[in-house]
């Protein structure tokens, strides 16, 4: 009778086993099962932050129609009339409002020529701000001969639905929420993203730098927020008594220079 030679490994109880091991080790590996010490990390790495959304932007919810951020009326007589040319009504500052932004209702074209980058204005609610002379400010002073727009550089149209760039004027608490990671305790402005927030702190009381001009110093507040925006960086003042760059941090300061809101003054 013809036998069948023994051959080792065929039928072996101890290499069936330990390839029955081996096997059910790479399963455990590749399922992420087993705790192998120096290889897998102590905490779960951290999140990567999402992109910043590409432009143009999504407008904000608004609860209703039509959209508006601020109610309109006439501003209290205490009010000089620089403020109330600014949209503000009432010469307080709460330290915070609703909470949440609304869009300002209303469109207008770009003027002169140029590309076109549109612009979208939302106030924080409960703040004492007529949200249509606001939003008209903002579009003034970025069109301005002296802005960013200079010589057919650009030209600034103002829209209610999407756009690429933001400005948002929120209360001392909103806008330093809005403005994190950044610390602005309330009173100094920043840019987010595609947004330029404007702290209603600086918007009525402006800096001491400016004097009486407020409505300079908000010029200036329009035009640097949006200039990082835009993609400018800060700048140093060049010499004492010299015009301060706009994209100087004139909120922190403005001397050894001399107040300047304008980018081509």
């Amino acid at each position: 009778m013809y036998v069948l030679p023994n051959r080792r490994g065929a039928c072996d109880p101890d290499r069936v086993l330990r390839r029955a091991r081996l096997v059910a080790l790479a399963v455990a590996l590749g399922a992420g099962l087993l705790a192998v010490p120096g290889v897998l990390p102590d905490a779960p790495p951290e999140p990567t932050p999402p992109p910043v959304p590409a432009s143009p932007v999504p407008a904000s919810p608004v609860p209703a129609s039509p959209v508006t951020a601020a109610p309109t009326g006439s501003p209290s007589p205490a009010v000089p009339p620089a403020d109330a040319a600014a949209g503000i009504l009432e010469d307080v500052v709460p330290q915070v409002g609703t909470g949440t932004t609304a869009v300002v209702a209303g469109s207008a074209p770009a003027p002169g020529f140029g590309p076109v980058r549109t612009v979208r204005v939302e106030v924080e609610g409960g703040l004492p701000v007529d949200g249509a002379v606001f939003a008209g400010f903002v579009l003034a002073t970025l069109n301005d001969p002296r802005g960013w727009g200079r010589d057919g550089a650009m030209t600034f149209a103002r829209t209610d639905g999407d756009a690429e760039i933001v400005v948002v004027l929120a209360s001392p608490d909103t806008s330093a929420a809005l403005c994190r990671p950044l610390v602005t305790y309330g009173k100094l402005s920043c840019r987010s993203g595609p947004r330029a927030v404007l702290t209603f702190h600086r918007w009525v009381l402006a800096h001491p730098d400016y004097g009486d001009d407020r409505t300079g110093y908000r010029h200036y507040v329009v035009n640097h927020e949006v200039g990082h925006v835009l993609g400018h960086g800060h700048e140093s003042c060049p010499a004492p008594g010299a015009p301060a760059p706009v994209m100087q941090q004139q909120t922190k300061g403005v001397r050894p220079c001399a107040p300047n809101p304008w980018p081509y003054p």
